[in-house]
């Protein structure tokens, strides 16, 4: 059989996960040697807090074993419209909200609902790795608007003014970003409104995915500002903040008729998310999250630590990010030099390099849109941290 005659182009076309592809390969190497350290997936190494954990086992007692709308159980919808209104003064209605199978299949599910082929979406970069190949899935056309680490990672109004077009559908962003750790200041979200408010038929597609895990004083939504009312997906889920990534739920707010279609999609693809976790997630949100401030605490003393770590490496640039946990330092003053046998031209060449010398994984930026950086995530022992950090110290010392 001709294989490739067989598969479609857009699923040859595809990038496989940057992420998943290196903790594979990481995996693969801790078959064969002990001391290989994975630093490149981007979940949380903490459990599901207990409470959260004694509530899906009581929804599973209490039968929540069954199908469920399409849109999510009421109640989680509910308890979301509280978190909502709560955390990020935004107001949704019920038919305003609905519940996937994770938040990536909610960004998954806006795309294939608004845009057609050819359409552009302006993406901020660096971006998470699945962004562009969800929206080129879609028939979309990505219009990168990259910000390097000299703008702490974060896309000026003026380049967003500028890469705005006739055929722009959407902007989609990160706030925690993913990979730079970076969080838009309520001043500088709405310095973005103001450009996007004079295009009425933009949608803003914002991932707050990291909303706990933010080192600042606040996290401030874009839904929240009134010129962008009505115009705003917001995408959120119990992942990261909950460390509840296995439990496969996101949710979204934004406008109804936008939700009736992903509603519409979603119930063709995958229906309603599993039952007993969606009633153990509405009891999370409206309960104590004294053990996610604990988590956010954990993160932010190891974020010190790696970036003290870093500093010390000659060539490395790294910034201070206020949110999520990874770090995203610059290595590009690496690129053209050899130890002898190997030379680092470029992202892929420093991960790959380093996972066979030292058995540290990491991620080239180039999968997030920026081939001088790499993305480290410090959701590790400290410990591993600085056993990691060290080796990486000592690889790069031989390149002259």
């Amino acid at each position: 059989m001709n294989v490739s005659h067989m598969l479609t182009n857009r699923v040859q076309s595809m990038a496989e996960s940057a992420t998943l592809k290196m903790s594979a390969k990481a995996r693969e190497l801790k078959s064969k040697y002990d001391d290989v350290i994975s630093l490149s997936l981007g979940e949380p190494d903490f459990d599901t807090p207990d409470h959260i954990k004694a509530f899906a086992s009581e929804a599973l007692t209490n039968g929540y074993t069954k199908y469920t709308p399409v849109s999510g159980l009421l109640e989680y919808r509910k308890a979301i419209q509280t978190k909502f209104k709560r955390d990020n003064g935004l107001e949704y209605d019920m038919d305003e909200i609905i519940v996937s199978n994770g938040a990536k299949q909610s960004i998954s599910n806006i795309c294939q609902a608004i845009i057609q082929e050819g359409d552009e979406v302006i993406i901020f970069t660096p971006y998470w790795v699945s962004y562009s190949d969800i929206v080129g899935l879609a028939g979309g056309v990505v219009i990168p608007v990259k910000a390097g680490i000299e703008q702490d990672f974060k896309v000026s109004p003026a380049q967003l003014k500028k890469a705005i077009t006739p055929r722009t559908k959407a902007i989609l962003f990160s706030s925690p970003c993913n990979p730079t750790g970076s969080v838009f200041t309520k001043q500088e979200l709405e310095d973005l409104a103001a450009v996007i408010s004079e295009h009425q038929n933009i949608l803003v597609i914002s991932d707050e995915i990291y909303e706990y895990i933010n080192f600042g004083d606040k996290h401030y939504s874009i839904g929240a500002i009134e010129s962008l009312k009505g115009r705003v997906a917001t995408v959120n889920g119990m992942a990261k903040g909950f460390a509840m990534t296995g439990w496969r739920l996101g949710y979204m707010g934004g406008p109804s008729w936008l939700v009736s279609a992903c509603t519409k999609l979603q119930g063709q693809v995958t229906s309603g998310a599993n039952a007993f976790g969606q009633k153990a997630a509405a009891e999370a949100l409206l309960a104590d999250i004294g053990p996610t401030l604990k988590m956010k605490e954990a993160f932010a003393i190891r974020r010190e630590l790696v970036i003290n770590l870093f500093n010390d490496i000659p060539g490395i640039k790294c910034n201070n990010p206020q949110g999520a946990f990874y770090v995203f330092p610059d290595v590009s003053s690496y690129f053209g030099k050899s130890d002898g046998h190997i030379t680092i031209d470029n992202s892929e060449d420093f991960c790959e390099a380093l996972l066979e010398s030292t058995h540290v994984a990491l991620v080239p930026g180039i999968a997030f849109g920026d081939d001088n950086c790499f993305r480290l995530s410090y959701a590790a022992s400290e410990e591993n941290l600085i056993n990691a950090i060290g080796r990486i110290k000592e690889f790069l010392s031989k390149f002259k």
